[in-house]
């Protein structure tokens, strides 16, 4: 198209000039540098082309992109979401004990910035580039000093916003080709579906897939040594070296979540970890991922038991976490369908557990049960109807109606405790609902769901359902992209 163009110039410039007073001569040299240039700009376009084709999904960047940055280029970009629901079902912390009917008819709403990140990223030549997100999670935090009248003037400090700021990636690496790289800082642990596709436009929900959100860290980002790949045949691989899980904040309703990162100024490697990930992409709008992590955490604390005295119940223990994930997503025909597979086991879960719990008062744990297995199991498809409309596809404009199910359960599997004791831990989700893609970048999401939980035995030895069911409406505008400069 470039030399065409170029061409049809030349000779429109090469009659005009013929036809001037002054002329203007182009040399048949001059023309051939020409061609030659834009030769180089088609050889480079056809080389991006090839690199766009292994986006199958989205248009943010791929893993592998983010791994080979353009030589020369700085990046910059981000994603965020703004949402808003109405649940009706209580937000009270009691509302799964003995008497869930006290709370039946309670309902609350709100309003929420689960995540905004600014990313930047920056190609220095030579195969070394430099990446960085920071995340504000719920607004991110805010404090004042204030002069309280009530008080008798005295100064005083509050915090007038909940939510997080962390610095979620930071990496350096070396490029020796596009099979072998290596990277080293915090960066993301692509375990599961959603910590590698975590992006906003990335799923259908308002919000994060429930299930791999609830029973492992998202985003789960870690200081790690990571090598990583890909061939041209449409195989992406990654190998990570890592500090540990901390089970000492292990706990019922998140089982191996809250273990993630570190609640000191520093991250504690008193134990180690891998993780891995293989995907494969050689068929156009199809990629296929297989993932997993495995790592003791056991002591990895730097607060200590009551019973620590008595060494030997606890000489074997290493709390050893074994997560394997299956993940795949489709697009094509107008069709987009994702889904995901996750089982975890944390061997000498009892002990842990017993471990925690007589933990001395004022350490980091939250000295509850951890169970020994959980599970989390999705999947979503959509249908573009503006796909059938040739105008809005040109504009890349698309509009989704999709339907969702999942189960997940962080108490799939425990010891000496009540078979139901912990049922609600476990449960169904169905959602329907839209996506509107105005542009590539933005989308529009409104959605309903209903969270179905367990039957089972109650206290007075009948059978029924145990809690409240959780339905909810949840709307949301949602951004993300990606640019070089």
């Amino acid at each position: 198209m470039y030399r065409q163009t170029i061409i049809a110039i030349s000779l429109i410039l090469c009659v005009l000039g013929a036809r001037a007073e002054d002329s203007i001569k182009v040399s048949a040299a001059d023309l051939q540098a020409l061609i030659q240039r834009v030769e180089r700009l088609e050889q480079r376009d056809s080389v991006s082309q090839q690199v766009g084709s292994q986006e199958v999904l989205t248009s943010t960047p791929t893993n592998a992109e983010r791994q080979e940055p353009r030589r020369g280029r700085f990046r910059i970009g981000g994603y965020g979401e703004v949402t808003a629901k109405h649940c009706w079902y209580s937000n009270n912390y009691l509302r799964y004990g003995k008497n869930p009917e006290k709370y039946a008819n309670d309902h609350y709403g709100e309003f929420d910035l689960p995540h905004v990140v600014i990313y930047m990223g920056y190609d220095f030549g030579k195969g070394w580039s430099v990446g960085t997100e920071i995340e504000f999670e719920h607004g991110g935090t805010e404090s004042a000093i204030e002069i309280e009248e009530e008080e008798g003037g005295e100064y005083e400090q509050e915090v007038e916003r909940g939510g997080e700021v962390a610095l979620e990636q930071f990496w350096l690496q070396k490029a020796f080709n596009r099979y072998a790289i290596i990277r080293a800082g915090m960066q993301v642990i692509p375990v599961g579906g959603l910590n590698a596709h975590h992006e906003s436009t990335e799923y259908f929900g308002v919000y994060r897939n429930e299930g791999e959100f609830t029973i492992i860290p998202s985003t789960w980002h870690e200081v790690a040594l990571s090598f990583m790949g890909s061939t041209p045949n449409g195989w992406h691989y990654q190998a990570m070296f890592l500090p540990g899980l901390d089970s000492d904040r292990f706990n019922r309703k998140n089982w191996i979540k809250p273990g993630a990162g570190s609640p000191y100024e520093f991250k504690l490697a008193n134990v180690f970890a891998g993780a891995a990930r293989v995907d494969y992409t050689g068929v156009p709008g199809l990629r296929l991922s297989l993932s997993g992590y495995c790592g003791n955490s056991f002591r990895n604390t730097l607060s200590k038991s009551n019973s620590e005295l008595d060494a030997s119940a606890y000489k074997d223990v290493k709390g050893t976490v074994t997560i394997g994930g299956f993940d795949f997503a489709y697009k094509g025909h107008g069709f987009v369908t994702r889904g995901s597979f996750l089982y975890g086991h944390l061997s000498d879960a009892a002990a842990i557990t017993q471990y925690n719990i007589s933990m001395r008062k004022g350490s980091v744990s939250s000295k509850q049960w951890v169970a020994s297995d959980a599970l989390a199991a999705g999947i979503e498809a959509g249908y573009d109807f503006f796909s059938l409309n040739k105008k809005l596809v040109e504009k890349k404009q698309a509009f989704y109606l999709f339907a969702r199910y999942d189960y997940y359960d962080s108490m799939f599997r425990y010891d000496n405790q009540p078979t139901d004791m912990y049922a609600w831990c476990g449960r169904h989700r169905a959602a329907v609902g839209i996506n509107y893609f105005p542009i590539k970048q933005i989308g529009v999401k409104a959605e309903f769901s209903y969270g179905i939980l367990k039957h089972g035995t109650r206290a007075d030895g009948t059978k029924g359902k145990l809690y409240n069911d959780e339905p909810q409406f949840a709307v949301g505008i949602v951004y993300a992209g990606f640019y070089q400069l």
